[in-house]
């Protein structure tokens, strides 16, 4: 994990839904169990589709909040499943 707090990055900015949850599927697959990825996104619907997608996949929801340039960021540990 780097200084910022996360492993790595998806920057999903001007994507609608359901493209942002698309995205973070595949980058999930890629990380490793425990890592943490920083999404940031644009779109209002991924206040609900991302807290789901955690829950549902068993990965972690760290924190989601509204950044100074009201972009929406999240940061999610992945799950061992």
């Amino acid at each position: 994990m780097n200084e910022s707090g996360f492993d790595q990055m998806l920057d999903a900015s001007g994507l609608l839904c359901p493209e942002p949850v698309m995205l973070l599927h595949n980058k999930v697959r890629e990380m490793a169990a425990g890592e943490v990825l920083k999404v940031i996104a644009t779109d209002p619907s991924t206040q609900r589709d991302i807290p789901k997608f955690c829950t549902f996949l068993g990965h972690e929801l760290l924190s989601q909040g509204l950044s100074d340039n009201q972009s929406y960021e999240y940061l999610i540990r992945k799950g061992a499943g």
